[in-house]
């Protein structure tokens, strides 16, 4: 009676050829998965570091709202004394070109965040000294680090030459795939309009938006209003981030692709199967096997075909990658590998469900020769 069970006993050729185009599934949806988690991380680990819950742009900036939103000196201080704003401080945005004193001119691109020295914005460093501790200094992150940047270096930055020192280093924080360097606000503004001596009165009072945190349950759209500004939730702002839209949009259609295509794969194997053994399910509905018991029996069978093989592509993809981790942006996230494989799984069931619907049409005078 145990159909499914025998089956895979005898066709073990048959089972394994399927369970390894399952397995090889599993593996590009993790791999997939862990590479859309990568670029993500790589675009906005930055963003998502920051300690806000909204960011308020010049409400007549569309599209890149990091180049081409300002907002002034008035903006921030009458935003922090909004009911609902827990602070409010400028944020400055600035991706610049730069060289690396003593390294044969070894050229680097930055993603400079000018913030507040002693604000609530600039991060602690990992190692090092704060950010207040020069005027012309700045924390780089771990991605500018691993390019051979190091404490006490001298950047040469922008058009007009800007001199930055590294005073300490930071974790990993990028934007836009660029290594994310935090400096003063004064020194960002510098850099933002590419001059070298001081800055004119209107230029000091400038910054690309304004960070804020707000109180839960806050509306900012009333502030919005009065003060000119369009706020975004942080999780919003990722879009502003140069290639995150079209990146995460593109490995989606590449991961709903895949497992359209396992449906398929799944569905047409069991197809096939069911029409080949249409004989031994009419025999056992002659003996007395209800159609309930022998679609349980099925999926049973798929199931065991899909889990097995799942957790096999799972794992092998896994190992490729932790192995390419170093040489592609790969993110290993729990979540989206426990994701990647359920759906694999219930997809598959989706796919066999339909396939199997054969069992039901199938009758018992069938196994007594009532087709001759």
């Amino acid at each position: 009676m145990f159909l499914a069970l025998r089956d895979l006993r005898f066709a073990r050729g048959r089972f394994a050829l399927i369970g390894a185009v399952v397995a090889l599934i599993a593996m590009l949806g993790v791999i997939l998965s862990g590479l859309a988690s990568g670029l993500a991380d790589s675009g906005v680990s930055a963003l998502r570091a920051l300690p806000v819950t909204h960011l308020a742009f010049d409400k007549s900036a569309t599209g890149e709202l990091f180049s081409r939103s300002t907002v002034t000196k008035t903006t921030w201080e009458a935003w922090a004394s909004q009911p609902g704003v827990r602070r409010a401080e400028p944020f400055g945005q600035q991706l610049v070109h730069a060289r690396l004193a003593g390294s044969a001119g070894k050229q680097l691109d930055l993603a400079v965040f000018g913030v507040e020295p002693d604000g609530f914005l600039a991060p602690p460093p990992v190692s090092g000294r704060p950010l207040s501790a020069a005027p012309n200094g700045v924390l780089i992150s771990a991605d500018i680090a691993a390019e051979g940047v190091r404490i006490g270096d001298r950047l040469t930055a922008g058009q007009a030459g800007t001199e930055l020192t590294v005073v300490g280093t930071i974790g990993h924080a990028s934007f836009g795939h660029i290594g994310v360097v935090y400096a003063p606000l004064p020194l960002w503004q510098q850099l933002h309009y590419g001059l070298a001596g001081p800055l004119p009165a209107a230029a000091t009072d400038q910054a690309t938006a304004v960070a804020l945190q707000l109180a839960p349950g806050v509306d900012p759209a009333t502030a919005d209003r009065r003060l000119g500004t369009r706020s975004v939730d942080k999780t919003g702002t990722y879009a502003a981030s140069p290639g995150y839209t079209a990146e995460s949009s593109t490995m989606t259609l590449i991961r709903a692709f895949l497992y359209a295509i396992s449906a398929l794969v799944v569905g047409s194997f069991f197809t096939v199967w069911t029409i080949q053994r249409r004989q031994e399910i009419a025999l056992l509905k002659a003996i007395g096997a209800g159609t309930g018991y022998l679609l349980r029996d099925a999926l049973t069978q798929v199931t065991v075909v899909l889990l097995l093989a799942t957790a096999a592509g799972t794992g092998v993809g896994l190992a490729l990658g932790r192995a390419m981790n170093r040489s592609a942006p790969f993110s290993l996230d729990p979540g989206q590998v426990i994701m990647a494989a359920a759906l694999l799984i219930v997809l598959g069931l989706a796919g066999a469900a339909v396939a199997i619907r054969r069992i039901t049409k199938v009758q018992a005078l069938t196994a007594l020769g009532a087709n001759r």
